[in-house]
């Protein structure tokens, strides 16, 4: 998902160009998450902004 949304020109990530997002405080963390987290697997955040409404069709 982030290369794509990498490649996307209506896009811009919002913390740096190919990182991903520390966990917004303000999500709560889920119970799918807390078992990915237990077992040792990666959570990864996407924080992306749309520059464009055209590219949504909201134009």
């Amino acid at each position: 998902m982030l290369e794509v949304l990498e490649d996307a020109p209506f896009f811009i990530n919002c913390v740096a160009k190919g990182t991903f997002a520390p966990r917004p405080p303000e999500r709560p963390l889920t119970k799918f998450e807390q078992r990915g987290l237990r077992l040792g697997h990666g959570v990864w955040d996407l924080l992306y902004q749309c520059t464009s409404k055209i590219n949504l069709g909201l134009l």
